[in-house]
């Protein structure tokens, strides 16, 4: 066996698949650390409508308390029988969201905030309240909300769009310009504000400006603010991703990340963003939905692409940014974010059911049950987390040709340990020909592909197919000779 010295894999010049797929920018693509994708496994009841936001709040007792929202309204789920409780102000609707926008949520120690642009923004007291209130304080309403230190800023602002609001410090219901250092910061330029991501810092977010805000104890400005990029902004405002010390983003650009202290670097470029941008349909942002793996150094977006249903994404991309890869996901839901299953004592089993077989969820899952993950909300408003079976796998190399010269490769050795793997050999004669596979072949039992490919420029393919039981793939070798020159 040798491998072929094929070049760096870029999807955007090669063939970009949307399946799950991991790429290297050496020799073959490997796995990206996260291993094989699992599908959805339903958790909830159904949510009344479809969700357009969900949160996970952590009480004092360590506990975990899970809302979601849909158009008009605020629900709380039960810890013990997973259905969800009207919390609405008054158990009434809501003024309704726009169609391309969403409910944000905030935790601030015991309350819970909730804002949307068309009401004024709400809280829940995890300690006592049993359902959603407006915020003390006449806050001003607002589409976005994060917490910078310990202040409340809100951004997105109905009144003012270019301008961000932030409550007293440690006091969320405190909004008097002056008071306890409440304040506001109107920008000149830079356009709409799109979004704060929060953090000991924070970072503001225009249309075609990204500004650093960091609290100057005694300082009458309150905020030092610097413009930290003049040409960068938030295409997408649900896109925003903090994760660790690192932010992330989507910009009219391409993908973003910015490190601590650091300027935005770009990090799609050359290897999704065009891709990306081809696909996505423009005029459903509200479904470029960003979230972070709370278990690994991946973070998640999630998009409807201009073929997907109404409602509805139907693709992920999924950036791993501790080792610098990227990967593609076919999956569909609401909406995307991190959340955790909630706890629950052995009193309380019997609450939801009489028997140990027919809990609705295995009893090792309730060990880490605060531990958030990733969720998403199905197309039937069901809250799910990814621990269902494997999704098909299917992992490319690069095309190139050796030495200009025409090669035969006879058998390709897929190095993983899944069990069942197919593969085939990507052939063409120039680089603008379209590309053809042969026929998919299995692996035998000394792991090993037999196919028959006399081409100049090549590529291998391997598919793991869904419910496959592996971890890793690190390399595909191939046994191949020269064939000649035409």
């Amino acid at each position: 066996m040798a491998a072929i010295p094929f070049g760096e894999y870029r999807p955007d010049v090669a063939d970009y698949k949307n399946t799950f797929a991991s790429y290297l920018n050496n020799v073959f693509p490997r796995a990206d650390g996260y291993g094989p994708v699992p599908s959805m496994s339903a958790y909830s009841t159904a949510l009344a409508g479809t969700c357009r936001g969900h949160f996970k709040a952590l009480k004092t007792d360590g506990s975990v308390s899970l809302f979601a929202a849909t158009s008009t309204r605020i629900y709380q789920m039960s810890n013990t029988d997973q259905t969800w409780t009207d919390v609405s102000n008054g158990g009434s609707a809501y003024s309704a969201l726009s169609s391309t926008d969403n409910w944000q949520f905030a935790q601030f120690g015991n309350y819970v905030i909730a804002v949307q642009a068309n009401v004024a923004p709400q809280y829940f007291d995890l300690t006592s309240s049993t359902a959603f209130a407006n915020l003390g304080g006449s806050p001003p309403q607002a589409a976005y909300v994060a917490v910078v230190g310990r202040f409340l800023v809100l951004s997105g602002l109905l009144n003012n769009p270019y301008r961000i609001q932030w409550s007293g410090l440690n006091g969320v219901t405190t909004w008097t310009s002056g008071v306890n250092s409440s304040d506001y910061q109107d920008f000149p330029d830079g356009g709409i504000v799109r979004g704060v991501a929060g953090g000991e810092y924070g970072y503001i977010f225009q249309d075609g400006a990204i500004r650093q805000m960091i609290y100057a104890p005694g300082s009458p400005v309150i905020f030092q603010i610097n413009r930290i990029s003049d040409d960068r902004g938030l295409y997408a405002p649900y896109s925003l991703i903090r994760s660790g010390q690192r932010v992330f983003f989507l910009s009219a650009h391409g993908f973003h990340m910015i490190n601590p202290g650091e300027y935005p670097i770009q990090i799609g470029l050359e290897r999704v963003d065009r891709t990306f941008f081809t696909a996505l349909d423009r005029g459903n942002l509200q479904l470029c939905l960003g979230a972070s793996d709370p278990k690994s150094s991946r973070v998640f977006w999630a998009y409807k692409s201009n073929s997907g249903s109404a409602g509805l994404f139907d693709s992920l991309l999924c950036y791993n940014y501790g080792i610098d890869r990227w990967t593609a996901i076919t999956l569909s839901g609401e909406f995307l974010g991190s959340m955790a299953q909630p706890g629950i004592t052995l009193e309380s089993l019997n609450s939801i059911s009489s028997s140990l077989d027919a809990l609705p969820a295995s009893l090792d899952s309730y060990s880490t049950s605060t531990y958030p993950e990733v969720a998403v909300f199905n197309s039937s408003h069901v809250l799910s987390f990814l621990r269902g079976s494997n999704l098909e796998a299917i992992v490319e190399t690069a095309a190139n040709s050796l030495d200009n010269n025409r090669i035969f490769i006879s058998q390709l050795r897929a190095i993983t340990d899944a069990g069942t793997v197919y593969g085939s050999v990507g052939c063409r004669e120039k680089w603008a020909d379209l590309e053809t596979f042969t026929t998919e072949q299995p692996m035998d039992n000394i792991g090993t592909i037999p196919c028959r490919a006399s081409t100049r420029f090549a590529r291998g393919r391997l598919r793991i197919p869904s419910g496959t039981a592996w971890n890793s793939i690190t390399a595909i070798e191939a046994e191949f000779i020269g064939d000649g020159e035409r």
